[in-house]
């Protein structure tokens, strides 16, 4: 079996899902004792391969064309496609974020394969591979596996823990030619802006999200006040994101984006089985909530049985006054 990784790149620079997909690739390679490759798609991107040696990626396939140095989605998906095949990969893995939403499904097409999206788990043994991905709206949670001889799995960013080796692989960095087509680049991506300056939870080092116990949006300064003071980004329980308090992207959650923050600050939020799963891997978590019995107090690490009214307030006061 070989196994080919997708490094996703930006504007010359990793993403922090690149380093979880080729992470991951190379624990389940280790387990089948199967051949890992990562791939590298863009323009001068071949002095990114030490980079991923960091994480386990000693053989690094490049393609590069002065055309990718936008996004152009077709192009790198015919690459993609065309490297898993001259390297007779089994199994292509690429990040669940935007782009990589974007991407596994037209490697699948290309490929013939099964598709497996949105990954959070994945178990290797026996010379077979099987994956658990959530269903109906987070309520559930169904483990497959492919049916077809090769597959793509997208797996979802901050579930996979990216850990840098102690003895860095030694990296052998190789190119490979993609017969591009002028069609492949009729749809660029020429520019990318945020909608706010906000930060985005799903690359935060710190979040401070807020439920149903906050009563209503105009309640969430408590929220964006405390936020302020650690210098954190806001995030919301799903509850919250439906009833229209705040938008989607801070949603935090299986239906949301899975975070794993140095620290989570769950103001207001009860703990469904579904919000739990979007956080319970951030390193510290504290929870504020004036129901002791509430489940999001079995996963915090500090628990503060309280009215959020109350507590919030005090809490950023207290912060504020330790950073003059």
């Amino acid at each position: 079996m070989k196994i080919l990784a997708f490094a996703e790149q930006q504007q010359g620079a990793l993403k922090k899902a690149a380093y979880e997909t080729v992470g991951a690739a190379r624990a389940v390679a280790e387990k089948l004792g199967a051949e890992l490759v990562t791939l590298l798609v863009g323009d001068n991107v071949a002095s990114l391969a030490d980079e991923l040696g960091q994480y386990g990626a000693s053989d690094v396939v490049t393609v590069e064309d002065g055309r990718l140095s936008e996004y152009a989605p077709a192009a790198v998906a015919r690459a993609i496609a065309e490297v898993a095949n001259a390297e007779g990969a089994d199994v292509i893995y690429t990040s669940h974020t935007a782009h990589g939403k974007d991407l596994a499904p037209r490697v699948a097409v290309k490929l013939e394969s099964a598709l497996i999206p949105d990954v959070t788990k994945i178990d290797a043994e026996n010379g077979s591979v099987t994956y658990t991905r959530p269903v109906f709206a987070g309520k559930g949670r169904a483990v497959v596996k492919s049916a077809t001889p090769k597959h793509v799995a997208s797996l979802r960013p901050n579930v996979f823990t990216a850990r840098t080796l102690e003895s860095p692989a030694s990296v052998s960095t190789r190119s490979a030619a993609v017969a591009f087509e002028e069609s492949d680049f009729a749809t660029r991506v020429v520019d990318t802006s945020l909608s706010s300056g906000k930060k985005d939870v799903a690359d935060a080092d710190i979040i401070v999200s807020g439920g149903r116990g906050l009563k209503e949006a105009e309640n969430f300064h408590l929220v964006e006040s405390l936020a302020s003071a650690l210098g954190a980004a806001v995030g919301a329980s799903r509850a919250v994101v439906d009833a229209g308090w705040r938008p989607h992207s801070e949603q935090v959650g299986q239906t949301g984006k899975t975070v794993s923050p140095s620290l989570y600050i769950a103001c207001g939020i009860s703990g469904a089985v579904q919000h739990l799963a979007g956080m319970s891997s951030s390193k510290y978590i504290v929870a504020v909530n004036k129901d002791r019995e509430a489940p999001i107090f079995g996963v915090a690490d500090y628990g503060i049985v309280g009215d959020v009214f109350e507590v919030l307030p005090l809490l950023t006061r207290e912060i504020e006054g330790a950073s003059n």
